[in-house]
C-alpha cells in the first residue's frame, strides 16, 4: 500500500518509528521517544535517540540514514526555502500513547543536545517527552 499522506512531519515521524533499531529494545512497551536528527557540514546525516518505557527502561536506538533522510529532506524542504540557513539539528519527540509529537529546531548551537559519556543520563531525561 502506498503512503498517500502529504504531511511531511507525519511522514518523517512514521519513517523514524519504522526504522529505528537497537541492540536491546523494548519493542512492545515503549511509550515515547526522543530522536535527534543531526547534521554535519550542512547535510543531515545522523538519526538517533531513546525510546522510553513506563517501567523505566530506556532503549537507545538509531536509524540507517538512507532509510530516513529522504523524509528528513522532505520535511526540511517544507519548512525552509531554498538557500535559507538550515538548523544544525532538530529534536523529534513523540508519544505513542497519545499520538502527540513536537519537532524542535536548533539553529546554531551544535552542542545543545550533544550526548557525551558525562551527560548522557541527564540529557536523555531532559529530552524525555512530556505531553500533557
Amino acid at each position: 500500500m502506498a503512503d498517500t499522506n502529504d504531511d511531511a512531519s507525519v511522514n518523517l515521524l512514521r519513517a523514524i518509528v519504522q526504522n529505528v533499531s537497537g541492540p536491546q529494545v523494548d519493542w512492545d512497551n515503549w511509550e515515547s521517544m526522543s530522536i535527534l536528527v543531526e547534521s554535519f557540514q550542512g547535510r543531515f546525516n545522523s538519526v538517533s535517540g531513546s525510546l522510553y518505557s513506563p517501567d523505566g527502561t530506556i532503549s537507545i536506538v538509531a536509524a540507517r540514514p538512507s532509510a530516513v533522510l529522504p523524509f528528513v529532506d522532505a520535511y526540511i524542504s517544507s519548512k525552509y526555502k531554498p538557500g535559507e540557513k538550515l538548523p544544525v539539528c532538530f529534536l523529534v519527540q513523540y508519544s505513542r500513547k497519545s499520538g502527540k509529537y513536537t519537532i524542535t529546531f536548533e539553529d546554531t548551537d551544535e552542542k545543545r543536545w550533544k550526548i557525551t559519556p558525562k551527560n548522557y543520563k541527564e540529557l536523555r531525561e531532559e529530552l524525555r517527552p512530556t505531553f500533557e
